[in-house]
């Protein structure tokens, strides 16, 4: 993902930075889904991850995957 748009990115909750998932948070967040994820935001705080789709990220509350 690009560095720039990465800086700008936030949460639409709560307004914390995002950062790339690493792979321990797309497997626990893939576990609540019953689906593999490949890439995904997660929140500062870790509490929340946005998944990334075909390189687009899905930034809407009803996407976001508690962790």
């Amino acid at each position: 993902m690009d560095e720039e748009l990465l800086n700008i990115l936030c949460c639409p909750l709560t307004r914390q930075p995002l950062h790339l998932a690493d792979r321990d948070a797309l497997s626990e967040a893939s576990a609540k889904i019953a689906g593999p994820l490949r890439a995904g935001l997660i929140r500062e705080d870790g509490r929340m991850l946005y998944p990334i789709s075909n390189g687009i990220p899905l930034l809407t509350p009803e996407e976001g995957i508690p962790l």
